[in-house]
């Protein structure tokens, strides 16, 4: 017996047996592994569609993130736009509230340093007057220590307050 030339028995038992594997795998073994294969073709169609869903939803949180920051940079600009408004009106309001203060203080200077020019002009009038008043008494005393100066004195004296009461 040789497995090249095989008998008629050997033959058929091998029918018989491929037969009964055959039934028991189309019976028990194919079910299982289409079943399976079934299976895993509906995970990987599932897992494909659950992919593809979140591509779409990545594309847009893409657009959205975008958007947002977009969005974002607007309000930003707009921020600093209002603090940069903000801060121009602080600055005119500073400098003018300064411009007025300074005038302010300017004028209150000006004013006190007319009344200190004031009361230094009558200081200095008043001592020029005592001192004029000093010198005329030294000089008088000296004049009219001499008999002759006291007369000339009085008559000059009575001269000028007679001109004075004369009309022109």
């Amino acid at each position: 017996m040789s497995l090249i030339t095989p008998d008629f028995g050997l033959l058929f038992w091998m029918v018989v047996i491929f037969g009964i594997v055959f039934f028991l795998l189309a019976k028990f073994g194919f079910p299982v592994i289409t079943k399976a294969v079934q299976k895993r073709s509906d995970h990987i169609a599932d897992s494909l569609k659950a992919a593809d869903e979140a591509q779409a939803r990545l594309a847009g949180m893409a657009e959205e993130h975008a958007r947002m920051i977009e969005e974002t940079r607007l309000e930003q600009s707009r921020i600093l736009k209002e603090a940069s408004e903000s801060r121009e009106r602080i600055i005119a309001q500073a400098k003018e509230d300064a411009a007025a203060e300074a005038a302010k203080l300017l004028d209150h200077a000006k004013v006190e340093i007319a009344a200190e020019r004031e009361s230094a002009i009558r200081d200095i009038r008043r001592q020029v007057a005592m001192i004029s008043v000093e010198v005329a008494e030294k000089i008088v005393r000296k004049d009219l220590d001499e008999g002759d100066g006291q007369l000339a004195l009085l008559d000059r004296l009575v001269e000028e307050a007679e001109q004075a009461q004369m009309p022109n």
